[in-house]
């Protein structure tokens, strides 16, 4: 099933797990997929990450030109995935998340102008990213975990001094269209 979120744009997709006696094979991305929603994406970069529970990291995003889409799953354990609108229009500064678990494989296809984050709900809480360009350190932005309204349901955060440092919602000003 691919489902459609509240924020325009971003879908939630299963992904074919076969399963047997030895284990799982699980396909973590296909292209198929996003062609299906006439979505053009051409994988420039793919990498992970693994987080202790409480860990948050986010909201991230890349500005134009080097702006991108996202897919993202989780390979192991559990995160809460929050993703923010930041285009200009009548969803900016909406928000939305989707609990994504190893044990469901979903794959959640994030486009262009929403920041993303998580928190981790369990240890070892391993993510996987493909993005549609190369990291430029001159367009990577960030909004303040906690400046939006999205409720964590987390007592005790574990938060990164760079993320801590991002400018609040409020003072962003986007470049989003």
């Amino acid at each position: 099933m691919n489902s459609r979120s509240s924020l325009p744009g971003v879908f939630l997709l299963d992904l074919k797990c076969f399963e047997d006696s030895r284990g799982f094979f699980i396909k973590n991305f296909q292209k198929k997929l996003l062609q299906e929603k006439e979505i053009d994406f051409d994988t420039w970069e793919s990498f992970y990450s693994s987080s202790q529970k409480d860990v948050i990291r986010g909201m991230h995003f890349q500005e134009p030109p080097e702006d991108h889409h996202k897919v993202v799953q989780c390979m192991r354990g559990h995160i809460t995935d929050v993703l923010l609108d930041l285009r200009k229009g009548p969803t900016y500064g909406k928000y939305c998340s989707f609990e994504l678990k190893a044990k469901s494989p979903q794959a959640l296809f994030i486009p262009k102008g929403i920041a993303h984050g998580f928190v981790s709900r369990e240890d070892e809480s391993w993510m996987i990213y493909f993005v549609t360009s190369a990291h430029d350190s001159k367009c990577d932005r960030g909004i303040r975990w906690d400046s939006f309204g999205f409720d964590w349901k987390s007592e005790k955060p574990i938060i990164s001094d760079r993320d801590r440092a991002h400018p609040a919602l409020n003072d962003y000003r986007s470049n989003f269209i």
